[in-house]
């Protein structure tokens, strides 16, 4: 069974930075598309950002400009870089992958009913 672990949480104050990773463990696959997604507490599951097989990209218009999503295929890795972190990016993230084909059409990425594969969640805060 695959099983995607994130790793790479932690409390940072505001203007400061994170890296978040997620890699799978046990049985591999080839991965389609990739994401993250963020759950703040007594909110719904939120798209953040979404990378194609391809490298294609799409971010929500609240962490535009902030937050970078890459991936290293021969890996199955997906990273979020995240920058001029503020107190609203609070909230547990969760990285997913999709087991199909990867999409030509970039704002797919952001359907979550797309994404076979889900990591358990790593807890991001930022707080002075």
């Amino acid at each position: 069974q695959v099983q995607l672990v994130e790793s790479g949480g932690g409390l940072v104050q505001p203007g400061g930075s994170l890296r978040l990773s997620c890699a799978p463990s046990g049985r591999t696959t080839n991965f389609g598309d990739m994401a993250w997604f963020r759950q703040a507490p007594g909110k719904e599951r939120e798209f953040v950002a979404g990378i194609a097989w391809s490298a294609g990209t799409l971010y929500s218009e609240s962490v535009k400009g902030r937050l970078t999503i890459s991936r290293d295929n021969p890996k199955n890795t997906v990273y979020l870089q995240m920058d001029s972190l503020k107190s609203d990016d609070t909230a547990v993230y969760y990285c997913a992958a999709t087991s199909g084909p990867s999409t030509l059409i970039t704002s797919y990425l952001r359907n979550r009913n797309r994404y076979d594969y889900w990591g358990q969640g790593t807890q991001v805060t930022i707080s002075s």
